[in-house]
């Protein structure tokens, strides 16, 4: 399991996944799919999609990965996680099969996740990659459309230690004939994408051209202008919005849905956490003092949750940190504030950083705190040491996320 182990678990080709889907009868073959790959903001922009495509009427699957508490999150239909009986019904029917196929977790779940959207006939299935693209288990699909987010580095001992050898790998959902939309235009990983698309025929939109962001309001259409206040909380949702809005807009070209309303687009964006069961992006506990929890774990996603932390008005600023331990710091801590109060931790899996190893290598960049033994008394003594006008950041993986939530 690659959330607990890491690199160990990664499967490098789809033979695992093509496998189980042929012995459940290729239920991905009858999905109409969006396939979302990128370093940051692929959940984001997967839920808020589908909120709007809820409000459309749909019935909108969607497979997402980690989980941050329940290992339902990652299979959903209109918000509602599947069922405990599904999961292990669906389990027990490929028991027989596993000593043969010796399939990962990862390979399992995206296996159940096709296999419980195809049943339930959904209109469509928006997926998530969970590590890069290319061989992803989830790049068996032949999408409606496939989304690139933006590139930054991460994961680089599997996909790659410079950009555009990770923008190859993400660029592996780009599918013959069918429209790639890019989120963010970046010099170093544009180049690769385009190269990708001509290869197969891909007709490549962006969607800060689709879409604009003019004086506070985003412009959908010239009859659709929005609000920035509908922009879901946090450093990286503005560029987010506007690639769901621009993948909407892309489903309405080929007439894969009707044309979407102002209305829709609204309900859309301000029910996404009740439309969807959204989390840990920006998820602010409480606001006097100002307690953040954020899944932002690699160089792009710091770098933005940093600019944003500089323009709030706070005294003193307090960070949980826990990273797992595969995760390459030296050009991460950079980033962080010396004048901070640290809490050192580490989550609960196998492969969390020691957080005295962390503390260690966290004293070589200026940055000074204590350990403590769970994220819970971290949070804990960070509000017992916070000032009503200071802020907590939980802050460095997905997983200590998750236990500040629970």
């Amino acid at each position: 399991m690659y959330q607990r182990q890491g690199a160990p678990a990664f499967k490098k080709n789809l033979k695992n996944i093509r496998a189980l889907v042929k012995i459940l009868g290729n239920p991905e073959k009858s999905l109409s799919c969006i396939h979302i790959a990128g370093t940051n903001g692929k959940g984001t922009t997967a839920h808020i999609m589908a909120s709007i495509l809820q409000e459309k009427g749909l019935c909108v699957g969607v497979y997402t990965s980690p989980h941050y508490l329940d290992f339902r999150e990652r299979i959903k239909i209109n918000g509602q996680y599947i069922s405990k009986n599904d999961v292990v019904k669906f389990v027990q029917g490929i028991l027989p099969y596993l000593n043969d196929i010796k399939a990962s977790f990862f390979e399992i779940t995206v296996a159940m996740a096709f296999d419980y959207f195809a049943r339930q006939n959904v209109d469509i299935a928006v997926i998530e990659t969970g590590l890069g693209g290319r061989l992803d288990s989830t790049n068996i699909i032949d999408p409606l459309l496939s989304i690139i987010t933006n590139i930054s580095l991460d994961h680089q001992s599997m996909l790659g230690d410079t950009i555009p050898k990770i923008a190859y790998e993400k660029a592996g959902i780009i599918k013959k004939n069918k429209p790639v939309l890019i989120g963010e235009s970046q010099k170093l990983s544009l180049p690769v994408f385009k190269k990708k698309a001509s290869q197969v025929n891909a007709k490549v939109f962006y969607a800060q051209k689709m879409i604009r962001l003019k004086e506070k309001e985003i412009y959908y259409s010239d009859q659709i202008n929005l609000p920035e206040s509908l922009i879901p909380p946090g450093p990286f949702q503005t560029n987010n919005t506007m690639t769901a809005l621009a993948g909407i807009k892309l489903l309405e070209k080929q007439n894969k849905i009707r044309p979407t309303s102002k209305t829709e687009i609204k309900n859309g964006l301000r029910n996404l956490n009740s439309n969807t069961k959204y989390q840990g992006r920006w998820q602010v506990l409480s606001k006097k003092p100002l307690i953040v929890v954020d899944s932002a774990h690699n160089e792009g996603g710091l770098q933005k949750i940093f600019s944003e932390i500089s323009q709030l008005e706070i005294k003193k600023l307090h960070i949980i940190l826990g990273f797992v331990n595969d995760k390459s710091l030296d050009n991460i801590l950079g980033y962080f504030p010396v004048e901070a109060k640290y809490y050192f931790v580490q989550a609960n899996i196998p492969r969390a950083l020691p957080k005295e190893k962390l503390k260690e290598k966290a004293q070589q960049f200026q940055l000074d705190g204590k350990t403590y033994r769970s994220v819970k008394r971290a949070l804990a003594a960070a509000k017992r040491s916070a000032k009503t006008k200071d802020a907590v950041f939980v802050l460095g993986s997905i997983f200590v996320a998750a236990e500040a939530l629970t």
